[in-house]
Order: C-alpha cells, then structure tokens, then sequence
C-alpha cells in the first residue's frame, strides 16, 4: 500500500446511531477508534427520526411482566419478513438486540423507556405483539453536550416555544381533546417546557434525545467525530480492505484501519441517479426525510470493491406531504384518527388508512402501477378532525397557517362538491366514497379495508369514538384535503451482510475487512416493518454486533 496519514483499529463512516454504538463497543474493548461524518453535523437521519428502537424481549417487557421470547419474536419476523432475508441474520437480531440494549444502559449511560402499548405493525400475525416492544431513551438535557450541541443534526420542523415531548406523549397529546390522560399530558408537558425555559435547559428528546446522548457518551469515551470527512474510496490490499480515502479540509486523505471499516453512513435516499435506477415510477429527492447527504457513497464504494446488493427497489415509505417551503412531513399518527379518509384521484379509497405507514405506500405505488390514480392521493378531513387532533405540528384548536391556504398545501372547502372541485378529482365518487365510508363510521365495521380491526390501527385510533376507535363520519364542514405522496425515512436497500455484518460478494464469500450497518446495509427487515423504531433497531444492534466481532478476532 502507499504511505497512509493515520492509523487506527477501526474506521466508521456515518454518526447515526448505529455508527455511535459500534463506536462505543469497539472503544470499550479497547480498539482506536475513528468516527467519520460527510456533513458539518452529527446524527444522520437518526437525528431527524421519532428515535424509536424496535427490540424483542427486552429488559424492561420482562420488568412490567409483558410475555416475550426469542422464540416469539423470530416467529413474528419469519411471518413479515419471509424468506428474502437469511435465518441467521434473524437469528442475530433476535438475540443481540436485547444485549445491545443492556449493554449500552450498562457501559454507556443510556437510560430507556418502553414505548407502551405502542403495537408492532402486524400484531394479528404469528408471534406479533400488541402490548408493543418498542423503546427510547429518556429525555436527555442537551446542554451537557456544551459546544457540541451546535453540530447536532437540527429537525426540520418548527415546535412552538421549543416544546419536546417523548414518542409516548406524543401520543397522549393526539388525545388531548378526548381524554384525561391527554389533558394531563399536555399539562406535564406545558409545566416543563415553562421550567426548561426557566432554568435554561434545553430537552432533547426522540431522535434528538438518542443522538444527544449517545454523542455525550462518544465525549466520555474520548472517542473522536471528524465533521465534514465524506468517503472517497476504500483502500483494498489483496482483496481485504485494509482504510479509507476521505476528503478533510480540501485534501484526500488517507487512514488505515488495521481491524475494519463499518459503513453506516445510511442509504441512497438523496441520489437521483440511483432512484432512477432503481426506484418504482415517479422518481424524485424531494419526498424524503431522511438526511440530505443519504447519496449513496457507502453503498457505491462497496459495489466497488464487489459487494453484493438487495433490497434496492425499496424503502422505508409514508405518505408524506410536502409543506409549502418545500419540505416533506411524514405522516404517521394522523392516519389513524378517526374523521378522515385517503382517495385516489378519482375519489376512491382504496386502503386501510390506519396501517403501518410501509403498508399504505406499498398499496399506492402497487395500485399506481396498473392505474395511474395513486400518486399522488389526497388526505380527507373534516372539521370536527381539525378541532380535535393534531395535524403535522398543528395542535388541535391551532389555526393553520395561511401560507398553508395560500399555497394550496390545505385545500379548504365549506361542501365535498366544491373539495372535489379544488383538488381535481371526480365529485359523484368523492361524494358517494365518503357516504360509504360514514355510513361504516355509524356502524363501526369498515367493510371495505377493515380498519380499527388491530391492536396496532387503534394505538392512533380515539377511545372516546365508538363502536370503532378508527372510524368516524366525515360530515362537519368546512372540509380539508391535503396531497399526500410517496415519501420515505430512507432508503432500504444495500450491501448484502451475514449475521456478523460482514459484507458478501455474490459468490456469497466475505469481503474481509468490510461491514456495513443500517440503510448501508440491506435490511434485515426484508421489504417489511415490524414496528416502531424497525430503522433504528437493526442498525443499533448489528452496529453492536459488528464492534464485538472486530474486537473479538484474533
């Protein structure tokens, strides 16, 4: 090899949290460590997620007596995922996340909370859990992280008078016009964002919270973050990958890693060229949340060198809106609340409106193949939803913006026939198709779609409606509709890794050196989601499976 200008154990690329927990179990077993980041900011599209950590039979479900097991759980992802995705990278997800968890509670400060009754995405199959097996972390007082705090990846969007609140009471707060446990959410959450103010503490929760304290434990464990470092190439030796060429401050730079390179640096969500190539019809950037420098380096310096790839025709999808300064809102709680439906643009429904967000896209991009109706669909609302539940960051009894109307972002109507009107699509089907639907609402049983017929669907759903928490009449005027089109929380595709993320050729042999975690990677979850942080989880856990590995080779 040429003469390299820095030497450590193991180079990672990409500050997500899957790149921070790899980082903080190489270190802690001893191994020089190097964290490489392609923007001027840490935390990746971590940063800018709900932070949810999707983990079967952890520690905290055993503590509250909620029934669990390794058994259950690869059941459940042998019923999702099928059998795209190999039995030992299940296997190795099944058993690790729940250690990776302990561990980082144990090693790294990390302190969690069960998202409860947060429902897995498919709680009616095989080993699926309704009570839920999701987690995040607890708020975490970001000033810790002093001068650091400046680098966090920032969120997109505006939360009035820094208001921040956990996944679980952004839940309550949905209810906070239907139920006491709402109201007193709000309350708690009203009190502490006077006290934040006061004290001048600044609470990072969701995926802030995550990325914040895991950059505080990289602060503790000494381990460095080299901002503005994107990946050039892979140094190969002989067929092993032996460093990395990266860019910093204008120059190439080159570092050996003696044990291994983790690539975490998430997916291909921001590289056009590569949705073209391989993303179903319409192709754009601009319906992703996921971070703006996703372009795809790690996943293009793997193919390089020969790696394998899966998965590339997918991704983590949502409806999504896209706001009138041009950025994508992915919708997720909405959906469920009841008073509100999704039509085609000839006014159809045509899908269980409260089902995981992967579900619903999956249908409209499926749908749009054999009829070119779906892409884009509209979100129908009526008043009394407006009043009662939040919309994007609109709380309920908040007036929306009028950049909102005068963008045409909401389209406002006082009758369905002038709604049709305003968002083109056919009156006598958007009026027969909500008559249908309310007429479903009154008795409770959507027996077009079967929503509100889940543990999952009802987690959104209102406990004040009956007889179906999901379902009500869409009859108050004014009326609301609002575009809704395929966005995403990333690309799902990737470098094709074993059980210990190790990258594979083709021929199925090890690329030696090499591992690949998170969007990088091809998702352990197939073309599926098993529930609430199914992102994150994967990339954590096989972030930690790969750190344990390299420090465990002789």
């Amino acid at each position: 090899m040429d003469e390299l200008d820095e030497q450590v154990d193991v180079v990672i690329v990409g500050s997500g949290g899957g790149g921070m927990t790899a980082a903080l179990v190489a270190k802690h077993a001893g191994l020089d460590v190097l964290i490489l980041e392609k923007s001027a900011y840490y935390g990746g599209s971590t940063a800018l997620s709900g932070g949810g950590i999707w983990v079967p039979n952890h520690h905290l479900l055993v503590e509250a007596g909620i029934e669990d097991s390794f058994e259950k759980a690869r059941t459940y992802l042998d019923s999702i995922v099928g059998d795209e995705i190999s039995s030992q990278r299940k296997d190795a997800y099944v058993k690790y996340s729940p250690e990776m968890i302990v561990w980082l509670r144990d090693n790294a400060g990390l302190k969690f909370l069960s998202v409860s009754w947060y429902s897995d995405y498919h709680p009616d199959n095989p080993g699926g859990l309704a009570e839920g097996r999701s987690l995040e972390v607890k708020p975490f007082n970001g000033r810790k992280l002093k001068k650091d705090l400046k680098q966090l990846n920032p969120s997109p969007y505006e939360i009035p008078l820094n208001i921040a609140f956990t996944i679980s009471e952004y839940h309550d707060l949905g209810m906070l016009t239907s139920t006491w446990r709402g109201k007193v959410t709000a309350m708690k959450v009203g009190l502490k964002t006077l006290l934040n103010l006061l004290i001048r503490r600044k609470p990072l929760t969701m995926g802030q919270g995550l990325i914040g304290r895991l950059r505080k434990s990289l602060k503790d464990f000494d381990i460095p973050v080299w901002l503005n470092s994107p990946l050039l190439d892979l140094i190969v030796d002989k067929g092993h990958i032996r460093g990395v060429i990266l860019k910093k401050d204008g120059s190439e730079v080159r570092i050996k890693a003696e044990k291994g390179v983790i690539l975490a640096a998430g997916g291909f969500a921001h590289n056009l060229e590569m949705r073209k190539k391989y993303h179903p019809f319409p192709v754009t950037i601009n319906w992703t949340v996921a971070h703006r420098d996703n372009t795809g380096d790690a996943i293009l310096a793997g193919i390089k060198v020969g790696a394998d790839t899966n998965l590339m025709d997918d991704a983590w999808w949502g409806p999504s809106s896209i706001q009138p300064d041009g950025t994508p809102f992915f919708h997720v709680g909405e959906r469920g609340y009841p008073g509100s439906i999704m039509v085609n643009k000839s006014g159809r429904r045509f899908t269980n409106e409260s089902a995981s967000y992967v579900v619903v896209v999956h249908e409209m991009f499926e749908k749009h193949k054999n009829d070119d109706q779906h892409v884009p669909c509209y979100f129908i609302f009526d008043q009394l939803f407006k009043d009662k539940y939040i919309f994007g960051t609109t709380f309920p009894g908040q007036k929306f913006p009028r950049t909102f109307y005068e963008y045409e972002y909401i389209n406002k109507a006082d009758s369905i026939s002038e709604l049709s009107y305003k968002i083109r699509v056919d009156e006598k089907n958007l009026e027969e198709t909500i008559e249908r639907f309310n007429n479903f609402a009154r008795t409770g049983k959507d027996l077009d779609f079967g929503r509100g017929e889940n543990a999952y669907d009802n987690y959104y759903g209102d406990p004040k409606v009956t007889p179906n928490h999901n379902l009500a009449p869409i009859e108050r005027p004014p009326f609301y509709a609002v575009e809704m089109v395929p966005g995403d929380l990333g690309t799902k595709g990737g470098l094709v890794t074993n059980e210990f993320a190790q990258v594979l050729k083709k021929d199925g042999t090890i690329i030696g050196g090499l591992y690949a975690i998170g969007n990088s990677s091809a998702s352990v979850m197939g073309r599926s989601y098993p529930g609430p942080g199914g992102t994150i989880g994967p990339s954590m856990t096989f972030g930690y499976i790969a750190a344990k590995s390299i420090s465990e080779k002789k």
